[in-house]
């Protein structure tokens, strides 16, 4: 059985009004939703993804999928076995100019995610670990970069995750620590850039259970 994830503290929190993941780009989302047209398939309406193997899109910060865009225009982003992107994306994001990335991202950024289910077993060690962290294995709270409600950090580039498929996370988490998400150059570097480099590190120090837990409590917050 599941269960809508309802944490009284998080409703106490005062997010600024003018919070806005769209605020970082240039782009426009209305020519972004046509742009957009052939995502639907696999990131579903307005963005949020009916596909546990798809990434929901809806309020993601468009700086971050500006970025992601453009790794995977580049080549940087290769799309190994492990990352979901794996064969499908880097074609398609071939084809996108810098303002069709701007506009998609835009429209992307612009949208309302709904939500998801947190299994009632493990969200409440995902919390623990998401706010805090694990000093003694040197993870740090998720919620330093992510944010407290899983907002990200759009000016940092730093990915929304609330209400994100848990099956995406796992697999994403899993490939970061793999070193399948982003390949590295000879002297160790992300092609995924600083922020990539982080998790690299980070997701290596985590056991399944904690991937696990991490990944309902991430797909439940609201």
């Amino acid at each position: 059985m599941k269960t809508r994830l309802a944490v009284s503290w998080l409703a106490l929190l005062v997010v600024p009004a003018a919070f806005s993941p769209v605020a970082w780009s240039k782009g426009s989302a209305t020519d972004g939703a046509a742009k957009a047209a052939t995502c639907l398939a696999c990131h579903g309406p307005n963005g949020n993804s009916t596909n546990p193997e798809w990434p929901s899109l809806a309020g993601q910060g468009a700086a971050y999928i500006e970025h992601q865009l453009h790794l995977l225009h580049d080549g940087r982003r290769v799309g190994k076995t492990g990352d979901a992107a794996a064969g499908l994306m880097p074609p398609m994001a071939a084809v996108l100019g810098d303002q069709d990335i701007e506009d998609v991202a835009a429209f992307y950024a612009a949208q309302t995610p709904t939500g998801l289910e947190a299994d009632p077993s493990y969200w409440e060690a995902g919390a623990k670990l998401y706010r805090a962290g694990n000093r003694e294995r040197g993870i740090p709270a998720c919620a330093a970069c992510h944010g407290p409600v899983g907002r990200g950090n759009p000016a940092s580039g730093y990915p929304a995750l609330r209400g994100q498929q848990s099956m995406y996370v796992i697999k994403q988490l899993g490939a970061y620590s793999s070193d399948a998400r982003y390949t590295k150059n000879d002297k160790g570097a992300s092609f995924g850039g600083d922020n990539a480099a982080i998790m690299h590190t980070i997701a290596a120090r985590l056991t399944e259970t904690d991937v696990r837990n991490l990944a309902s409590y991430v797909q439940g917050m609201r």
